[in-house]
């Protein structure tokens, strides 16, 4: 069995995970723990999430000392901010954990990446050379040695998943950069309440336009560039991405299914649609990744679509530690 703890158990992705880890086979849940700040610690994570009353009714433990939570734990997720994992993650790793953590402290193996796009110096080069990408599709074999796991943010999920294939198989006219249209539920802003999520005040509207941190990520792990403009919908979960695309001349609707094909055909968490294309309410409180697409003459349409905190975080973090352990990808998930 797996010791394993959750630091950022009280929010939305932490609860997430907590569910999919306590049915877990193979894994101990033996802590579940938040800030020493957090106004969450002490209490009862079933009193947070009454969904999960009678199935995890666990405390919330003030993380105080990083070094004393590490022992005895052989897995780590860290659902925490940017600036607490880059400050936290090297405590556990040289305590010998596997770390999975589902921030964007650890995605890019670029130090000035950080200063630019989120505020902060990375004073952690060693830790960050050694990290692994978890796309989970695509970095399998790197997973299965790696200790420290970054798990890849929502939005660059379905971005990539959508068009990887695609530039693996040269199929694209990147000279017209790909454009992507991205629209969230408003969980992707995390449990804290303000203004900016609150319900009553959330329109459909775009944000970050050409500097959401997303899209340097995206940009990085395709090698190509890409516009991203992320929208927030007045919904609570899940992301619908249309990507609009050039193809290459001579390319046809049969080469872009093969390439999907090629790419998924072995791959439990990645649906494709031969017909038609997919819908929020197909993903939403499932593990999965949904791709359809369709062609004019040279332009190419994608829509892609995942639950942004399960494909796009947990679910998705619980499959980079399947792989890692060499346990059924889809174990606990499905």
């Amino acid at each position: 069995m797996l010791n394993t703890l959750i630091v950022g158990a009280s929010g939305y992705t932490g609860a997430e995970l907590a569910a999919y880890l306590q049915r877990h086979p193979h894994v101990h849940l033996s802590g579940l723990m938040v800030s020493s700040q957090s106004s969450d610690a002490g209490k009862c994570f079933s009193a947070l999430h009454p969904q999960y009353k009678g199935v995890l009714d666990l405390p919330l433990q003030p993380l105080t000392d990083v070094m004393e939570a590490a022992k005895g734990v052989d897995v780590v997720f860290l659902a925490t901010a940017h600036e607490v994992s880059h400050d936290i993650a090297p405590v556990f790793l040289e305590a010998g954990c596997i770390v999975f953590d589902l921030s964007g402290a650890y995605r890019v193996q670029n130090t000035q990446f950080y200063e630019k796009y989120y505020g902060f110096e990375h004073k952690n080069p060693q830790w960050l050379r050694q990290a692994v990408y978890g796309l989970a599709e695509w970095q399998a074999e790197k997973i299965k040695h790696a200790q420290l796991i970054a798990v890849p943010g929502c939005y660059p999920t379905v971005s990539q998943l959508a068009l990887k294939p695609l530039l693996e198989q040269n199929l694209l006219d990147t000279a017209q950069w790909p454009v992507i249209n991205a629209v969230s539920g408003v969980s992707g802003a995390g449990r804290k309440a303000s203004m900016t999520n609150s319900f009553c005040e959330v329109s459909l509207q775009p944000y970050g336009v050409f500097n959401h941190r997303h899209q340097p990520e995206i940009a990085t792990h395709l090698g190509t560039d890409v516009i991203f403009t992320p929208h927030l919908g007045n919904f609570s979960r899940g992301i619908l991405a249309t990507m609009t695309c050039k193809l290459k001349s001579g390319v046809t609707e049969t080469h872009i299914r093969e390439a999907y094909q090629q790419a998924y055909h072995d791959k439990p968490l990645v649906r494709l649609y031969s017909k038609g294309l997919p819908a929020l309410k197909a993903v939403v409180g499932l593990p999965f990744c949904d791709i359809g697409f369709a062609v004019q003459e040279q332009h190419l349409i994608i829509v892609g679509a995942e639950d942004n905190l399960l494909k796009g975080a947990a679910a998705q973090a619980v499959q980079c530690m399947n792989i890692r352990f060499g346990y059924q990808e889809t174990l606990a998930l499905l």
